[in-house]
């Protein structure tokens, strides 16, 4: 057995036995008149107790000095631990791949319902597709909400009120109600200045 192979069957059995006895590094390092950084530096291998810290060592947690020495099972980095149960909840998708799929998931239900209607009636159909486009952004909005912590949602929603004041538009376009845009600088100020409320900390 090499030096490192004992230091590692070391520190796995001081991780083992601290944690049964419910203690922190700082906790035992306490009791041995040590920093908890040097206890950290034994759990991780780096180093290893002199003679008397384990005898020390076996007295707080009633084993024999043998018991510290022998052969268990592997050691494992606890910090590397904490990384792969880390690795292991992330999602097993892509966010981007699934807010397209949502996306284009809405547009194939805009061609299917300007099908249906292209089947039994051909009035406004073009005005499906337009009205594809602020579903379309809602979407974007919720799953960017989710996923990328509201990062660019200002930009999504002014461009969906912009969007929304399009499609009154276009269904009273035979009135060429042009005014409505008239309305849309001031609600995109709101917007702006809705997403600004919250006063910035220095």
């Amino acid at each position: 057995m090499t030096m490192e192979e004992l230091r590692l069957i070391v520190a796995g059995k001081l991780i083992k036995l601290r944690q049964q006895a419910g203690m922190t590094q700082a906790e035992l390092g306490e009791k041995l008149n040590y920093s908890d950084k040097t206890v950290s530096k034994w759990e991780r291998g780096e180093s290893m107790p002199d003679a008397f810290v384990l005898t020390q060592l076996a007295k707080i947690y009633g084993v024999t000095v043998d018991g510290l020495l022998s052969e268990q099972e592997p050691w494992q980095d606890p910090i590397r631990k904490e990384r792969e149960a880390e690795k292991a909840a992330a999602p097993k998708f892509s966010s981007t791949v699934v807010t397209m799929v949502a996306i284009a998931g809405i547009w194939t239900m805009a061609v299917l319902l300007f099908v249906i209607i292209w089947l039994v009636h051909d009035r406004l159909l073009w005005l499906i597709f337009a009205t594809a486009v602020p579903v379309s952004l809602v979407t974007l909005l919720v799953l960017n909400s989710v996923w990328n912590k509201g990062r660019h949602n200002m930009i999504i929603v002014m461009l969906l009120v912009a969007c929304v004041f399009a499609l009154v538009y276009l269904f009273l376009l035979p009135a060429n109600p042009w005014q409505l845009f008239l309305v849309l600088i001031p609600a995109e100020l709101v917007v702006v200045l809705s997403f600004h409320i919250r006063k910035r900390e220095h």
